[in-house]
């Protein structure tokens, strides 16, 4: 608990720090944005009074080498000069093939009437004229900055965001881990109680039949208590016949069902041999006959085929259950994703994981229709 309350203070903390930053950087950016621009106006209104000087008709013998500077160094602002009738009598730092289309030159005029107030020059209020101009390509190109700063934020933050995330799904998954093994554990005293009852009862002389039913239930909970004993670790891949093992669990559920769904099991071969888990296998078959089972409320058909050609394994349940629409064809499988009332969400999403990632094969929805029933496939390479 005060590990998790570390933790959160230290999210709040690094949430709080990100918007300070964000909000620093969009405010340093805008001032230096106004600043640079002030200094761009300040610049233009130099060129004015240079443009002025040159236009001043009572001065011809004034030097105007000073001037001429001032205006052929402008070589970063868009500017165009106009009388006062509007009409375009210069202008720089253009598109110069685009610059002989007048229309382009007007559209120009018009974006620059947009962005910035004109600045007039004239001498003693006669011969007026207006230089529009629009800011610089740096000046555009800052308007940028602080999108490239808040994006490099928010990856940084993705980063960090995912460390935690993946941390969190370590730790969840180390404690189901740990529960699947303290669980199997467990499971093993009550075992080796129920043992030592049958053995007494075969003493007693009762009815074998009870006998051996209890022994399956018994071998039963062994078999499921190697299934969590091994979760979490890399399971023993063997040599097996797939045919004899599905059938093995298939009778098992078929025995223990309503007698209102029937049951039907077909092989292409007698022998099908695969790389398996014996338990891990037997624990996905169980989950897909489950899951037909209960969709199909415990009455109707479900059919399980296991054919095979020189390189695949193909094996299909199918049920005459509800069904489920397309969208959900893969997200059944997701951890903690259940169209039941009751359970985890968890049967289909270790199914995948033993077939994807322990036996590396594929188990997935191969047809499903709304009231008509749902088939599962797995496919697994065969030796």
């Amino acid at each position: 608990m005060k590990n998790f309350s570390k933790l959160l203070l230290f999210k709040r903390v690094t949430i709080f720090i990100s918007f300070v930053i964000v909000t620093l950087i969009l405010w340093n950016t805008y001032t230096f944005f106004q600043k640079f621009k002030q200094e761009e106006r300040v610049k233009m209104e130099i060129l004015a009074t240079a443009q002025k000087e040159i236009g001043n008709d009572e001065n011809l013998d004034a030097n105007v080498d000073l001037s001429l500077m001032i205006i052929e160094n402008n070589n970063s602002i868009p500017m165009i000069l106009v009388d006062e009738k509007g009409e375009i009598l210069n202008y720089q730092n253009l598109d110069s093939i685009k610059s002989l289309d007048s229309e382009y030159l007007e559209r120009q005029l018009l974006a620059m009437k947009s962005e910035n107030a004109p600045i007039e020059v004239s001498y003693k209020g006669k011969n007026k004229q207006y230089i529009y101009y629009k800011d610089s390509d740096l000046l555009n190109k800052l308007t940028y900055y602080p999108l490239a700063l808040i994006l490099i934020l928010f990856l940084f933050l993705s980063v960090v965001y995912l460390f935690f995330s993946s941390n969190k799904v370590a730790e969840t998954n180390k404690l189901w881990t740990g529960m699947a093994k303290e669980t199997a554990h467990q499971i093993g005293t009550p075992l080796s109680s129920l043992l030592g009852w049958v053995e007494i009862l075969k003493m007693e002389k009762v009815d074998e039949t009870y006998i051996e039913e209890i022994e399956k239930d018994v071998d039963r909970l062994n078999v499921i208590a190697n299934r969590f004993s091994k979760i979490g670790s890399k399971p023993e891949l063997k040599k097996e016949n797939i045919v004899a093992l599905t059938k093995q669990a298939f009778d098992y559920l078929e025995s223990r069902s309503s007698k209102q769904i029937s049951f039907s099991f077909s092989s292409t071969d007698a022998e099908i041999y695969t790389a398996l888990n014996t338990e891990l296998f037997g624990w996905v078959i169980e989950n897909l006959i489950k899951n037909a089972i209960d969709a199909m409320l415990g009455k109707g058909e479900l059919a399980l085929n296991i054919k095979s050609n020189q390189k695949k394994v193909e094996i299909t349940i199918s049920d005459t259950g509800k069904g489920m629409p397309k969208n959900l064809f893969k997200q059944i499988f997701t951890p903690g994703f259940t169209t039941k009332k009751r359970g985890w969400g968890l049967g289909l999403s270790l199914s995948k994981r033993i077939i994807a990632d322990y036996h590396n094969g594929k188990i997935f929805v191969k047809k499903s229709e709304i009231d008509k029933g749902t088939t599962f496939e797995i496919l697994l390479d065969r030796i």
